[in-house]
């Protein structure tokens, strides 16, 4: 189907090898390419965090591999994010696109061979299909800005509105800062739950 979550990926990981190569070949593309690039990563990112590793984890249990996916994730962020603050004419620009590009690929390449896979296997047509659109909602939130804004409506626990202006992201790192395990597999609630919970014990 071509909105289960197998699909969609893939697409998503073709337009960024898509970015990555005129922003190679074509340094005046970089302006716009750039910004584009890292803004998609990030949403892309957050949403396969949110709606893909859980599933991945506790579905098709490939719980090692959801957390290394995740950390290859922040690290790819974090590349692209100070790409951002460069001369995107100089060379050092060129040297930490190339780290980029090639961490991306990598985690792309894993993905594509072990993970997608994983998943096709355990889950059935409509249960991807359901992920897709879900995967999809995320990222459009994502892209918006809405990832902001998520965890702070509603009646939700001291921690979850404590932490609500953080993105998933964020509030990951924290949770491996604080040693909190299984966070690969949690939700943003279940992170800003548990940082809070863990930030609690440690006051």
């Amino acid at each position: 189907m071509a909105d289960d979550i197998i699909t969609m990926l893939t697409t998503d990981h073709r337009e960024l090898r898509r970015l990555f190569d005129m922003m190679t070949e074509d340094r005046s593309s970089r302006p716009l390419a750039l910004p584009l690039a890292v803004a998609m990563l990030e949403a892309h990112s957050e949403a396969e965090e949110e709606q893909v590793y859980p599933a991945l984890a506790r579905e098709a249990g490939q719980k090692k591999e959801a957390e290394h996916a995740a950390e290859e994730h922040h690290e790819a962020e974090n590349l692209g994010k100070h790409l951002l603050e460069m001369d995107w004419e100089s060379k050092e620009f060129d040297r930490a696109l190339e780290r980029w590009t090639s961490a991306v690929v990598h985690h792309v390449e894993e993905e594509e061979n072990d993970i997608l896979p994983a998943l096709s296997e355990a889950l059935d047509p409509d249960r991807l299909q359901e992920m897709g659109m879900a995967f999809a909602q995320r990222r459009s939130q994502a892209l918006a800005g809405e990832h902001l804004k998520a965890g702070s409506t509603g009646g939700g626990t001291s921690g979850q509105q404590e932490h609500g202006g953080e993105t998933r992201a964020e509030l990951y790192e924290k949770a491996r800062d604080l040693g909190i395990e299984g966070r690969s597999s949690m939700k943003k609630e279940e992170l800003a739950e548990e940082v809070h919970r863990a930030e609690g014990d440690n006051g």
